[in-house]
């Protein structure tokens, strides 16, 4: 990857304190454990309505713990045009997200997708907002992060 190519790929959510934060932790933890050219990707998080420095919540820490993820350190953070021009892809939790990011950012050609997008028709792309829910919840919201998170492997090889 040259110097001039974005190394960032930004997870987005609404407020960047339950989905984006685990989607962040969840995909550098599988590129981390991948061969390929994967050791110059950075991988970040930030919210269309997110505010600065929020922890992420008690839940989405706690489900990450038991996958041996510390989520702790998380500092919320909104998007910002300097964020989408450093980012090789952004990849969203649902289509509003990509409508909100498209209607107030300048973004490239095949740079936002949603996390799920890559899984083909026969799944629900979408990944719905777990916030206010119980444990059972954050749960189901982590499976479908981890579901999604091969194919995007699949994808990175493809443009990389």
């Amino acid at each position: 990857m040259s110097q001039s190519t974005p190394n960032k790929i930004t997870i987005i959510c609404t407020a960047n304190v339950c989905r984006s934060p685990m989607g962040e932790r969840i995909l550098a933890k599988a590129l981390v454990e991948e061969d390929g050219p994967f050791s110059d990707l950075e991988v970040v998080s930030a919210g269309v309505a997110a505010r600065e420095g929020y922890a992420a919540s008690p839940f989405s820490v706690q489900v990450l713990a038991e996958e041996g993820i510390d989520l702790s350190d998380h500092n919320s953070q909104p998007l910002t045009q300097e964020l989408v021009d450093e980012s090789l892809l952004i990849l969203c939790m649902t289509e509003d997200h990509i409508n909100i990011i498209e209607a107030f950012f300048e973004v490239r050609e095949n740079q936002v997708h949603l996390y799920r997008g890559f899984m083909g028709p026969k799944c629900n792309p979408q990944i719905p907002d777990p916030f206010g829910a119980d444990l059972p919840k954050y749960k189901e919201t982590l499976e479908s992060i981890k579901e999604g998170t091969p194919f995007i492997l699949n994808f990175l090889k493809t443009i990389l």
